[in-house]
């Protein structure tokens, strides 16, 4: 058994390490520089109690992308030199998102360990390669992202560092073999277990679908899919649940290899970037040469976003939660019970409230980023959740989950069509929300990115949004100058929100003009991005005639975005 030993590296503070709400996102070259990732991962440790590190059995995986390995080594290292006891890695250290949440809450070693936390590798949607991203973030025992409490402390631990601990001459681990490397340090052993990346997270999948029921459609010849996981890590679950579990055709999979640089494209799931399944699809410039198939899906680089198509058809991330949640109980074992209440985003079009309202359900309006899903999880108050960045998903975990989500629309389908299988025509994607519409209203919706804006003059504008809610009647004169036919804004605010749960307070969480139709105008300043600011602006408008109710969507929403 290799022994090493603890060394005590001198360091200093660098610019720039504050956690944001997906972590700590910077470009390779960045995140490169001698002692940056040690400080961050030291200031980690700092941040949490003695407990969740000395003795503690920690994942450390991510969605493969450049410089994964390396940092992968490096933290290896410093958790041998802090005290960890044990750390789980991903075969090849791949694991998704949600896979990761999944390992922390589900999973028990073959030493009856348990995780209590993970530090998770991935810059989620943006772009990978050693000219892109890189990112870090840390996730607690309960399988959710930290809360603000840890990331305020790593944060201040980041601008007092002085050392960090790290064992130096402890050997590179092979993560591309299963199995246990044992090691032995200056007061405890140290073991890193390389294990399946998709076993858990295939198990959990299985005690919530019925894949029976999934298996049948499937099967069905007059049935085909396409799911497109960008070359993210979504494609190391793809084939272990569509084919083999499934029995789908592993022709239906696209881009299901992982690769570091994601084969050179953006692997954020939605209709600019996901171009060869969006023309697959029959939605492209140009006619496919092929029939569309009847349902699409695809994933973005660590698979918690989602993207839903339809042949010839999108579904916005805000009818798809809102349809899950409408479905959820009669299509998914897993809520035949009933859903204890569901969330969304404030920017998030208000289509998951209709339902919520129908249905009788707790809802919740909460700020971007998923932790504050989780508290309402954990209290037992929420089943399903959502966000308009293609985030789906549920209390099964702590993140949103981008297979569950295509796994929940293939049980819908399912159920909507299992004593019609042998008929003429299926249900199809467009049906089901065509029929939402009606039954719920619709909820017309477009989002505007303005990125790689100057920080300073972002706030100013941001500044300037919040001063013009003071006078209503000025925002009025402004809106019918540009569209006389407008409704009037009725209300403007700033979004605060306080966690029923905890009593925590989140300001500044983007600013909303309400007007007197139910439309609304969102706009947030967004941290995801790697270099300067992103601008979202969300534009929203509710229809519940039925009559009205299937028109084009830049058409219904053209007055608004007009004076927007």
């Amino acid at each position: 058994m290799v022994t090493f030993t603890v060394s005590r590296v001198e360091t200093a503070p660098i610019d720039g390490q504050k956690p944001g709400t997906s972590g700590l996102r910077k470009k390779v070259k960045v995140f490169v520089q001698p002692h940056y990732l040690q400080n961050f991962v030291q200031s980690t440790f700092y941040a949490l109690s003695a407990e969740k590190v000395r003795g503690a059995t920690l994942v450390v995986s991510g969605d493969g992308r450049y410089y994964s390995k390396d940092a992968i080594q490096i933290i290896l290292k410093m958790a041998a030199a802090n005290g960890v006891r044990r750390v789980w890695v991903g075969q090849n250290g791949l694991l998704s998102t949600p896979a990761v949440s999944a390992v922390i809450r589900e999973r028990t070693g073959h030493d009856g360990a348990r995780a209590s936390g993970a530090f998770i590798l991935t810059a989620s949607h943006n772009p990978g390669g050693p000219h892109e991203d890189f990112g870090i973030k840390y996730n607690m025992e309960n399988g959710g992202p930290a809360p603000e409490g840890i990331t305020d402390k790593i944060y201040e631990n980041t601008k007092t560092i002085k050392e960090y601990l790290i064992a130096e001459d402890l050997p590179n681990v092979d993560i591309t073999t299963l199995g246990v490397t044992s090691f032995t340090g200056p007061e405890e052993p140290f073991d890193v277990e390389v294990f399946d990346s998709a076993v858990d997270y295939v198990k959990l999948m299985k005690s919530i679908f019925d894949f029976q029921l999934i298996s049948k459609l499937l099967s069905c010849p007059k049935f085909s899919f396409c799911y497109d996981a960008l070359h993210g890590v979504a494609g190391a679950y793809a084939k272990r649940i569509f084919v083999e579990e499934l029995g789908a055709n592993e022709g239906f999979l696209l881009n299901c290899t992982p690769k570091e640089d994601f084969g050179g494209g953006h692997p954020d799931p939605n209709l600019t970037y996901a171009k060869e399944l969006v023309a697959r699809m029959g939605l492209g410039k140009s006619a496919p040469e092929n029939e569309p198939p009847e349902f699409g899906a695809a994933a973005d680089g660590d698979a918690d976003r989602n993207m839903i198509l339809g042949k010839r058809f999108f579904v916005t991330p805000s009818d798809s939660v809102a349809i899950i949640a409408a479905n959820a109980v009669e299509a998914i074992p897993y809520f035949s019970g009933g859903l204890k209440g569901v969330a969304r985003s404030m920017p998030t079009s208000a289509a998951l409230d209709v339902v919520a309202q129908h249905l009788n359900l707790k809802f919740f309006e909460v700020p971007t980023g998923w932790k504050f899903f989780g508290n309402l999880m954990d209290a037992g108050l929420c089943s399903v959740c959502g966000e308009e960045s293609f985030g789906t998903g549920s209390d099964h975990i702590r993140e949103k989950d981008g297979i569950w989500a295509v796994l929940a629309w293939l049980s819908i389908l399912a159920y909507k069509n299992k004593e019609n299988l042998s008929g003429e025509k299926l249900v199809s994607v467009e049906d089901i929300v065509r029929q939402h519409w009606v039954t719920y209203g619709r909820h017309y919706y477009t989002r505007y990115d303005y990125e790689n804006v100057d920080s300073g003059a972002a706030k100013e504008l941001m500044g300037y949004l919040v001063q013009l809610q003071s006078s209503l009647s000025e925002v009025n004169q402004i809106v019918k100058g540009v569209c006389p036919d407008a409704s009037n804004v009725v209300h403007a605010d700033e979004f605060e929100y306080k966690d029923p749960v905890d009593g925590s307070i989140s300001k500044h969480q983007g600013i909303r003009y309400l007007f007197e139709d139910g439309s609304r105008l969102v706009f947030r300043l967004s941290g995801t991005g790697s270099e300067g600011a992103t601008i979202r602006l969300y534009i929203e408008q509710y229809e519940k005639d039925p009559a009205k109710t299937g028109r084009d969507s830049q058409e219904a929403l053209a007055p608004l975005v007009r004076h927007s």
